[in-house]
């Protein structure tokens, strides 16, 4: 049989990152692999299952995760009330599986840890909330968890209204001094599902250097909403209602059970924590590298483009007055598994968009929830747990146009044993260099190739590489590899 790949192949292999001195590799923290993230979260539960439906897969993944709070608060679908003795229902369920969680990973907080964070914001809705007098709670323990001497950033995701956040920002103004309070909104993240009161936009004026990811306007315009899109030419079975009834609520123990069905969409809040998942591909301070949770442009959208007449409850729909963190396009060309000879292949069709900035990543996170679920009921030695990706060189790397670079994750593992495949990929949108690199061999290989495009200025390309095992249900780790290229001769 006549090799014809062989040539290619032994290039491949028998390449070295390069060392010369016109090129200069960087040992660092992986990228994606930083301290564990704090984050609080802002739910008006009750007003739809889903808020419900994201705290249970929050609390799966807890032990990655540091919750800093669980904060009721209304919204404009739920503007006089509060309900934090239903987030207290869902730890009670908690209580009952986190010993088998524990056998898993024992960084799973206990359930009275949990119980410790449930707070409240104000039962009315939006800028009636906000004001001297009106600290609630809620926004005391904001302000509490930016002053303690942790140099993390604190994420706080609104599921609803955030006028409790609001609050901090007011108290924070009012009470500390100028520097200390830039101190501590400078440590501040904030992801909204869109605006579910008239506080976001407030805030995002009163504040302009606040940190802030959110599609404003109607819903339809909004990343979030790939969370639960059928998306016409894709296998859209990983949210279906028939998924959910088979892989989290029925079989899958106490905290499965307590998983209610779909109302209005699936899990609409999910995708404010999804980016903050140690993953290998997600690095939450940077939207505009994309990730589990979508990808995010720093611009200030024009108001004609952000549906101001779509659904969003009534919430007024001003112009923005500065940069957010928003809505970005990538085109996505799905890889399919092949039942015979190389192992996927490209799909005959690209799709383009901002929600394709998340849902390409969907069925991945889906079948990781669905493990996490099964850790409540199984045996550390029945269920299955990710890979754990290495790569042969540093995650950072910078050559010059023209060198010769290998891209090899010889080292990875899997801690069932489980038989691994590999994809890498570029992701041209995350980097500074547009057009597309070609790299050299198959593209499941562990250990690829390219040259260095031809640069003018200093670029960068990320590499994305995709580890799955094959166990059941599969599960996906990564590894990010951003090549910066330096034009020739400097």
């Amino acid at each position: 049989m006549r090799l014809w790949f062989r040539p290619a192949m032994m290039a491949i292999m028998s390449l070295a990152i390069p060392t010369a001195a016109n090129c200069q590799v960087e040992s660092r923290i992986p990228v994606g692999e930083l301290a564990k993230p704090r984050l609080l979260v802002l739910t008006d539960i009750e007003a739809d299952p889903d808020d419900t439906q994201s705290l249970i897969r929050l609390l799966l993944y807890s032990n990655e995760i540091e919750i800093e709070g669980l904060v009721a608060t209304t919204s404009v679908h739920q503007k006089n009330r509060v309900a934090p003795e239903s987030i207290q229902r869902i730890i009670a369920q908690y209580a009952r599986v986190r010993d088998n969680l524990a056998l898993h990973d024992p960084a799973f907080p206990p359930a009275a840890t949990l119980e410790g964070l449930v707070g409240s914001g104000q039962p009315v809705y939006g800028m009636a909330g906000v004001g001297r007098g009106r600290s609630t709670d809620g926004s005391r323990r904001i302000i509490a968890a930016l002053e303690e001497p942790d140099p993390r950033p604190l994420w706080v995701a609104g599921w609803g209204g955030p006028n409790t956040l609001a609050q901090a920002l007011y108290d924070i103004r009012e009470t500390r001094s100028a520097e200390e309070a830039e101190r501590l909104i400078a440590k501040l993240r904030v992801y909204t599902i869109s605006d579910q009161d008239d506080s976001g936009p407030w805030m995002r004026e009163e504040f302009p250097e606040l940190f802030y990811i959110v599609s404003p306007g109607g819903y339809g315009a909004s990343t979030w909403t790939a969370m639960s899109s059928v998306i016409d030419g894709i296998d859209n079975s990983a949210i279906s209602n028939a998924w959910f009834a088979q892989h989290i609520q029925q079989g899958h123990g106490p905290l499965g059970a307590a998983y209610p069905d779909t109302a209005y969409g699936v899990e609409g809040d999910t995708p404010s924590f999804l980016g903050l998942i140690p993953n290998g591909l997600n690095t939450p301070d940077r939207p505009d590298w994309g990730g589990w949770g979508g990808r995010y442009e720093l611009r200030t959208p024009d108001r004609s483009t952000t549906d101001p007449d779509g659904f969003n409850g009534g919430v007024p729909v001003p112009q923005e007055t500065r940069p957010i963190w928003t809505n970005a396009v990538d085109s996505y060309q799905p890889y399919v598994a092949r039942p015979y000879g190389r192992a996927i292949a490209p799909m005959d069709r690209t799709f383009t968009g901002f929600r394709e900035t998340l849902w390409r990543w969907r069925d991945e996170f889906q079948n990781d929830f669905a493990a996490r679920m099964d850790w409540t009921v199984e045996a550390p030695q029945d269920a299955n747990h990710p890979p754990i990706v290495r790569l042969a060189h540093p995650d950072r790397i910078t050559v010059h146009s023209g060198d010769v670079v290998a891209l090899d994750a010889r080292g990875t593992t899997d801690p069932d044993g489980d038989s691994l495949s590999y994809h890498w990929f570029q992701y041209p949108e995350a980097g500074t260099y547009p057009e597309a690199v070609e790299m050299w061999g198959a593209e499941n290989l562990y250990a690829r190739g390219f040259s260095a495009p031809v640069v003018d200025e200093r670029s960068e390309v990320h590499f994305i590489l995709k580890v799955t095992d094959k166990g059941s249900p599969p599960l996906t780790r990564y590894r990010r590899v951003v090549v910066t290229v330096l034009p020739a001769g400097t």
